[in-house]
């Protein structure tokens, strides 16, 4: 499976002018900015059980309404079909498959596919970063959660109290192992955002911890 990344990004409507893009933030320095506006498509999903997607233009909202979505990159792509009429997700094509209710608030439910104007924002949370540990003696998969800031992490390493900083790889999407024996150390970590930011979470996990668990640890400036 590809890599995953989970990204907080606004999406508005290309029918009018997008004079927002005037009203940028001044930059603070230790915070994510997000980037800059580009050109996608959006569908949706059916219904609101995600049943199905629709292919259709039709109407979009007056008014360039704007929407802010968590996103993933692992929107499938359809290479029988061609990129502008049903493979929506074929690379390079940048495309947002909607959950209906948001799609609504930005077009008419039979408009089916409609183009949008989108812009990464800074992914605000509630609380520490989340290190969730699975695995085995000699096999750690930590899924890292909750990531403010950027949202996407791309380096990871943790630290026993009888280690040094050891590097971990990425499984699949934000799952990082390592095979190193950790079981009755308390664990630290730190990890590295896509903006190159790092944040180190000291004695996260104590030494009593086991499989299954999900501890917090420090997140990223907003």
């Amino acid at each position: 499976m590809g890599v995953i990344n989970i990204v907080n990004v606004v999406i508005t409507l290309t029918t009018t002018l997008l004079l927002v893009i005037a009203l940028v933030e001044g930059k603070i320095p230790g915070n994510y900015q997000g980037g800059s506006w580009e050109t996608a498509h959006a569908t949706f999903y059916g219904g609101s059980d995600a049943s199905g997607t629709m292919d259709d233009p039709r109407w979009c909202h007056p008014g360039s309404p704007s929407i802010f979505i968590t996103a993933t990159n692992f929107c499938p792509p359809n290479f029988a079909q061609a990129s502008d009429n049903g493979g929506w997700c074929n690379p390079p094509r940048p495309h947002f498959d909607l959950a209906m209710p948001m799609f609504l608030k930005i077009a008419e439910y039979r408009a089916g596919i409609v183009p949008v104007a989108f812009r990464r924002v800074p992914c605000r949370k509630q609380g520490g970063i989340r290190f969730t540990i699975n695995g085995f003696r000699y096999f750690n998969l930590v899924l890292i959660s909750n990531v403010a800031g950027a949202g996407d992490i791309v380096k990871v390493w943790v630290k026993g109290t009888k280690t040094d900083w050891m590097p971990m790889s990425r499984n699949w999407g934000q799952n990082w192992q390592s095979n190193s024996v950790l079981i009755g150390q308390s664990l630290s970590f730190r990890v590295t955002a896509s903006d190159r930011r790092t944040s180190t979470s000291w004695n996260a996990v104590p030494a009593n911890w086991q499989f299954g668990q999900t501890f917090s640890g420090k997140n990223f400036r907003v």
